[in-house]
């Protein structure tokens, strides 16, 4: 199969204009919430243009029993993690009793696994208040990021957006439902899948994360000791 030449050359570039997208519009005290792993090189660009705090927003699927794939809701990282049930996919299944929660322990005990991984034990930034901006480095079926959506939703945040740099046109027309204000820089009708629409989309490791997240992190302290 030939592979269409990619709108973005990597996920730094796709990051890197969709912050001047995102420029556009009026953020006040922006937090930026990547989805690891992709997600994160987009969201670093997003957060070192904005000058905001980056944070990641992990985010587990509550599969079906012998349905893995199949989701029934998801658990989304935070300072209170949030469960989102699809209310639809439960009517359909109709899992045995007690499944779903076990399932959202599982994920639980995962999430809390990632994130002694990617931040070292160190409490996520709270949301609440504040101009969030959910980052990923596309969205195909719309599951994670609406999940994503609706979890941050409930912490407070003052303002909600989506920023991405492609997706299927109307996923993203339904997920910017979910937000305040959605930024897609590419939503076109063929959509097929996001890597298509890269140049390299070779996999994000935990390291180059763990990297990344390092270095926002030593911009932050270098914002606060610049203005105290």
């Amino acid at each position: 199969m030939r592979r269409p030449v990619g709108e973005f050359a990597d996920r730094r570039d796709a990051g890197r204009r969709l912050a001047d997208a995102l420029t556009t519009i009026a953020l006040e005290r922006p937090l930026v919430l990547a989805l690891p792993r992709g997600g994160v090189p987009v969201g670093f660009e997003v957060a070192e243009a904005l000058d905001a705090d980056l944070e990641l927003l992990i985010v587990r699927k509550l599969g079906a029993t012998g349905f893995e794939e199949f989701g029934l809701g998801a658990v989304v990282d935070g300072a209170e993690p949030q469960v989102v049930l699809n209310e639809g996919a439960l009517a359909k299944v109709s899992p045995p009793a007690g499944y779903v929660d076990g399932e959202i322990r599982r994920q639980l005990r995962e999430i809390e696994r990632r994130r002694a991984v990617y931040r070292c034990d160190r409490a996520p930034i709270s949301a609440a208040g504040r101009t969030v901006i959910v980052v990923d480095d596309g969205v195909a079926t719309g599951g994670t990021a609406r999940a994503a959506l609706k979890g941050v939703r409930r912490t407070g945040p003052k303002r909600l957006v989506l920023a991405v740099p492609v997706g299927p046109k109307d996923v993203c027309g339904l997920l910017a439902a979910d937000a305040d204000e959605a930024v897609v820089l590419g939503a076109p009708p063929n959509f097929r899948a996001v890597g298509l629409h890269y140049r390299d989309f070779a996999q994000t490791t935990d390291e180059e994360v763990i990297r990344l997240v390092g270095l926002a992190r030593q911009r932050g302290r270098r914002s606060i000791a610049a203005t105290s």
